[in-house]
């Protein structure tokens, strides 16, 4: 079956891997893992017999759909491939997509045409709370039929290497681990100049994580926080460390659509300050007037349906974005850690940030006047307007530059079986089991929560 040139959707990822256990019905088997909140299936793809299990993980973020067409080309791979399954007595085992009611709300942009304006004008993903990897709680708290889900396999298959699929929407491509891969920096960097992928040297979300090889950060303990600190910091329980106990390694790969030059350039910057300086008043800035225009939205939202999930992501977009500009404003330094020393990446991976929280903001805002049906406050060709003032900042501003779902996908697959082979040389024992009164993992790490941008 030949590869996607664009990202599946919610339907073809299934029937596309129904089409693959038909064609292969003795090394692959596609079964039902749970539910979404709509009612839709969770599937589970699994090729292969061996003992020692990965999992991956596809469509964990709503506006992230590269993962889809990851497993899909992993399925194909391993298959045909016996050294990826017999020969390393493995079993592969991927999860289509962990959200598909939030995927199917970005079929708007999802199939193309792939600019930015369509892509941000489509935008969704939900609340920090509704996003299904999170477990502000605890594991034996999760509410969401998703993460339940997820955290039932997790513990079933015990597996060795979890992969998360992410995508980041504009910047580079890199890696964050639970634990170290020595190696894999080395294997990314290959990877990536021979796809033409640039590497994030400096991650926004990594900003404050320990880096182990370039583009490679590890993923610190959590500590507990407000809310705010949870969509910027790690400082919930996740999916990603809940299998800890079982010896399990958890990569989070990031693959990006529009790719960015200047997030591989790790040169010392001229004038570090007076870029922060700027990035800081202009999110500031932005943010007022994205104020300003859902102050004039709200009133017009009453009965439209589903305006509060919506409105979930846009709130937690403006709560965390006052912190985040004094945080990087080197006269305010109002951030609760002092800022690492910072490379010409790094401040590039933060301008794209902020821009990214504008954009997404004032696209949720764009579908809410839509679905209101109509616009007496007169705000779509403000939005309007500054959607494509936003986007032309990246496409003339940071040379943002489209790059292809197969080669997205290609790149992804590749990293997951680079960490996979890498698992494999560097076992590890499963960890002791929790004691009593002690939930397990609870003094493991989690995920920056990738809602910041959430």
């Amino acid at each position: 079956m030949p590869p996607l040139p664009r990202y599946p959707t919610v339907d073809e990822l299934g029937a596309r891997a129904a089409a693959l256990v038909a064609r292969h019905p003795r090394d692959a088997r596609l079964r039902r893992v749970g539910t979404s909140r709509a009612g839709t299936p969770l599937w589970l793809l699994s090729v292969g017999h061996g003992d020692r299990h990965a999992l991956v993980v596809a469509g964990p973020h709503a506006n992230e759909p590269v993962g889809g067409a990851t497993v899909l080309r992993l399925a194909e791979r391993t298959l045909a491939d016996p050294r990826l399954t017999e020969d390393a007595d493995a079993t592969w085992n991927m999860l289509l997509c962990l959200d598909p009611d939030g995927l199917r709300r970005n079929e708007g942009w999802l199939t193309g045409p792939y600019t930015l304006g369509q892509y941000f004008r489509h935008f969704f993903r939900p609340g920090f709370l509704e996003q299904p990897e999170w477990l502000p709680d605890g594991a034996a708290a999760a509410a969401l039929p998703e993460t339940r889900a997820l955290l039932d396999v997790q513990d079933e298959l015990r597996p060795v290497l979890q992969c998360s699929l992410h995508g980041v929407d504009v910047g580079g491509g890199f890696v964050e681990l639970t634990h170290d891969l020595p190696g894999l920096g080395r294997r990314l960097a290959h990877t990536a100049a021979r796809l033409g992928i640039p590497r994030e040297l400096g991650a926004y979300d990594a900003l404050y994580w320990p880096g182990l090889e370039p583009a490679v950060y590890r993923i610190p303990p959590p500590r507990r926080a407000g809310l705010a600190a949870a969509i910027t910091e790690a400082a919930v329980e996740s999916t990603w460390f809940h299998p800890h106990r079982h010896g399990t390694v958890t990569a989070v790969v990031e693959a990006p659509m529009w790719g960015v030059a200047a997030v591989s350039d790790g040169s010392p910057p001229p004038d570090r300050d007076a870029v922060l300086r700027e990035v800081s008043r202009t999110l500031r800035h932005d943010t007022h007037l994205l104020r300003l225009l859902l102050t004039r939205i709200r009133p017009q939202l009453a009965g439209v349906p589903d305006a509060a999930r919506l409105l979930a992501p846009v709130d937690d977009y403006l709560l965390v974005c006052p912190g985040l500009a004094d945080a990087w404003d080197p006269d305010t330094g109002g951030g609760p850690h002092p800022m690492p020393p910072l490379t010409a990446a790094h401040l590039a991976a933060l301008r794209i940030s902020g821009r990214r929280l504008a954009l997404r903001t004032a696209g949720l805002l764009h579908q809410l006047v839509r679905a209101a049906g109509r616009d007496p406050g007169g705000v779509l060709p403000e939005l309007d307007r500054l959607i494509d003032t936003w986007c032309a900042d990246y496409r003339d501003g940071c040379r943002a530059r489209w790059v292809p779902v197969a080669r997205q996908a290609e790149y992804q697959a590749r990293v997951v079986l680079s960490a996979f082979e890498l698992t494999a040389r560097h076992a590890r024992p499963a960890a002791p089991a929790a004691g009593p009164g002690r939930e397990p993992g609870a003094a493991t790490a989690s995920p920056r929560a990738r809602a910041a941008p959430p």
